[in-house]
């Protein structure tokens, strides 16, 4: 028997598959968005049009990666925010430690404004060709738990890229 395509993308599947080898590795998943009217992101943070967003456990609140929509909680300059983005926006996630990840192709055709869902408020997760690449140089990640580490903290003082997994 013959498996038939359904139509279903695999980008919200092998986003949370990424985010739970991250979380289980001890590693620090991050996810670089490109922003347009259909993401829901802090505006100050984003860099040529893109965000790049620390979606551990630790530095979110609520996380849900649904088949469409990324929602969450998360603080920003002490503020706290809601994040909601199209899972067609997510363009790559990495580990942050080693970066290893997956890229995936940016899907143009967005849902309307009024079918975006909104993450809830507290008070106090198209398939298509998946390849990697570097994260650019110019997105500056957003970890919403604590500030970035200064440039050149990381592995062998330098920032982490994407590697070929195979």
């Amino acid at each position: 028997m013959d498996a038939q395509p359904t139509g279903i993308s695999t980008r919200p599947y092998l986003l949370r598959a990424l985010h739970e080898w991250c979380s289980d590795s001890g590693l620090t998943p991050y996810i670089v968005v490109r922003v347009d009217d259909t993401v829901h992101v802090p505006r100050e943070y984003v860099s040529n049009g893109e965000i790049v967003l620390n979606v551990s456990d630790e530095a979110t609140s609520a996380l849900q990666i649904s088949n469409e929509f990324i929602l969450f909680q998360a603080r920003f300059g002490g503020r706290s925010r809601d994040i909601s983005i199209p899972i067609g926006r997510v363009v790559a996630i990495y580990a942050r430690e080693n970066g290893q990840g997956m890229a995936f192709p940016v899907e143009e055709a967005q849902p309307p404004l009024a079918a975006m869902p909104q993450a809830q408020s507290q008070t106090s997760g198209e398939g298509g060709g998946i390849g990697l690449k570097s994260v650019k140089d110019s997105a500056k990640p957003v970890d919403s738990a604590r500030r970035t580490p200064p440039e050149g903290s990381g592995p062998k003082g330098r920032k982490p890229t994407l590697k070929r997994i195979k």
